[in-house]
């Protein structure tokens, strides 16, 4: 046996004896995730109606709605805190392993249109006074 055929059998190995780990992330992680590959709009869909999601929406709205430029300010950054929580690396690897098993998406889309929702809430409920 070459070289070359014992690392290849020595990957093969390798990745056989790790599939079963993988499986149990999904598994462990998100027990009602039904096999099919998460898509970037349903992850955002997924943050978007999280506890916290559904918090700071509820919150951009009041703001919004009271034309409040500190309060839609607050709330953008709290916004950031959230998203900076969602995108904080991971020391474990797990999140990086329920991405490559499918069970959850990067979450690109869902950092887009609430930055954009942030910025069009801060621009609407900004007055614009002239200050002397």
């Amino acid at each position: 046996m070459g070289p070359f055929r014992r690392r290849l059998s020595l990957t093969l190995l390798i990745s056989v004896m790790a599939s079963p780990a993988l499986a149990e992330v999904c598994y462990k992680e998100r027990p009602d995730w039904d096999g099919i590959p998460v898509t970037l709009e349903s992850e955002a869909l997924a943050l978007f109606l999280s506890p916290a999601g559904l918090f700071l929406l509820g919150a951009l709205a009041v703001a919004v709605l009271f034309r409040h430029a500190m309060g839609t300010a607050i709330v953008a950054l709290l916004w950031s805190f959230f998203i900076s929580f969602i995108v904080w690396p991971d020391p474990t690897g797990l999140r990086g392993a329920r991405i490559s098993e499918g069970c959850e998406a990067q979450p690109t889309l869902f950092i887009v249109a609430s930055a954009a929702l942030c910025l069009a809430a801060v621009l609407y409920a900004h007055r614009g006074e002239k200050r002397l």
